[in-house]
């Protein structure tokens, strides 16, 4: 994939965050070559990141020329205009189109992301069942609305990865770690089969499968919070 170069370009964020992933994502499609900042980990919040986003004081930050822009969503928009040249799209051309995908991204956040934060809080069998079942459930709309905009190609965006896909496609390796810990499929060919297909096109995509954390540290990052969260 080409890279194009281009001074003051830098992202704060964590390899673990899927909201970071997003941006890495965008970046990567669009072929943008930029300075990645790691910070410690989610709680020791380092100079930099309070400095570019006083708000809020959370990951990610892109800061472009000087100038922070905060929000994971708002950052991955900011690039498709920014970077739009004769770059591929990642948001539909079509205005409709581009409301329906603002729409559905904005949903995995205010439904997925909740179900799947409860699923790796939880620490009885009881509770994981509960939270594979929740996110499952929060998926069905999403398998829905696949099968309507994809138009029988590989992803919701179509022929290429767009902005759902990033949305979505971010949290997939949560969700691989949790199943393989718990034992609880939540993609699985009988109740999501057009997701569990997307899922495995989505993370062999050469724009994806370089930046996907490994399954086996996102496992030890769930067993990690859990530890926490049992003796909080």
């Amino acid at each position: 994939m080409a890279v194009e170069r281009e001074e003051g370009v830098k992202l704060i964020g964590l390899w673990l965050s899927p909201f970071v992933l997003r941006v890495k994502l965008a970046l990567n499609i669009k072929g943008v070559e930029y300075e990645n900042h790691e910070e410690l980990n989610t709680w020791d919040k380092s100079e930099l990141l309070l400095k570019s986003n006083p708000v809020y004081k959370k990951i990610p930050v892109l800061i472009h020329k000087g100038h922070p822009i905060c929000e994971s969503m708002i950052i991955v928009q900011y690039i498709d205009e920014v970077w739009s040249s004769e770059r591929r799209q990642i948001l539909p051309i079509d205005h409709f189109e581009r409301s329906e995908a603002r729409f559905w991204a904005y949903y995995i956040d205010d439904k997925l992301f909740p179900s799947l934060k409860d699923h790796v809080s939880a620490t009885t069998q009881e509770a994981k069942e509960k939270g594979a079942m929740e996110a499952a459930a929060a998926l069905q709309p999403l398998e829905k609305f696949l099968e309507q905009s994809s138009k029988g190609k590989p992803f919701f965006g179509g022929d290429d990865i767009g902005l759902v896909d990033i949305a979505l496609g971010s949290f997939l390796a949560w969700i691989k770690a949790l199943e393989k810990l718990d034992g609880f499929k939540i993609l699985r060919d009988d109740n999501l089969p057009k997701l569990a297909t997307w899922a495995e096109h989505f993370c062999s995509h050469d724009a994806v499968k370089e930046l996907v954390p490994d399954n086996d540290k996102m496992v030890q990052v769930v067993e990690f919070f859990r530890l926490k969260f049992s003796t909080a």
